[in-house]
């Protein structure tokens, strides 16, 4: 979810940019570790609900929220079930859903830690919480790597953390320069569920290409 609305003017340029439905990889990456239904889904920082809405397709009943109303106007177009609202202090009672997914979240939200122990709050017990988003080590201001394509090119800066807009990792005319960036180093990364309670069950790289720039994993309880 991008704080502070900064995909509200953006979504249809998104939309085309990023083509709907999702990738392949992607698409069989989160439903191979989510697994199906039946029950509850909530999708944090759903955007214009292009994974929200497949879900149906594997059993589950689906809610999406996002900051961005823009995003959210796409979302109820594909027919989703959304809510607007903050990642960091999400409207729903404690243990409200059986699962939660989150695409792509950590490099838009300004307080990461706090998004994820809300997310720990509103998932069940029982519940599985799955997360895929940029690789740390190989996407941020320190890296320039283009459509993913190739090898990283790395430049100082992989420590710093925080928003940003200018960097070498940013091309001009990219979703970062339009609606900026944050950034956390892996292990920064990682703590965040782990300070949350949650215990990591699956943590993978993606393999399509020599150099990762998807991670994906998936915490319990």
């Amino acid at each position: 979810m991008a704080s502070g609305a900064r995909y509200d003017g953006v979504a249809d340029w998104y939309e085309r940019e990023f083509r709907s439905p999702p990738d392949d990889l992607r698409r069989e990456t989160l439903f191979r570790i989510l697994g199906g239904g039946p029950g509850e889904l909530l999708d944090v920082g759903c955007g214009t609900g292009a994974y929200t809405a497949m879900t149906s397709l594997h059993g589950w009943t689906a809610t999406g929220i996002d900051v961005s109303e823009d995003m959210l106007r796409l979302a109820r177009q594909r027919g989703v079930e959304v809510v607007r609202g903050d990642a960091a202090a999400l409207p729903f009672d404690d243990g409200s859903f059986d699962a939660v997914i989150s695409m792509w979240t950590h490099t838009d939200v300004d307080d990461f830690p706090t998004v994820v122990k809300e997310i720990a709050r509103v998932l069940r017990p029982t519940g599985r919480f799955v997360y895929m988003g940029a690789h740390p080590c190989f996407v941020g201001p320190h890296s320039r790597f283009v459509s993913a394509e190739g090898a990283p090119v790395l430049h100082p800066g992989y420590r710093r953390t925080g928003r940003y807009a200018e960097a070498p990792g940013i091309t001009p005319d990219g979703l970062r320069a339009k609606v900026g960036a944050t950034h956390l180093p892996l292990g920064l990364f990682l703590q965040s569920f782990f300070e949350a309670g949650f215990k990591l069950e699956r943590f993978e790289e993606s393999e399509a290409r020599e150099y990762p720039h998807l991670v994906a994993l998936r915490c319990c309880h």
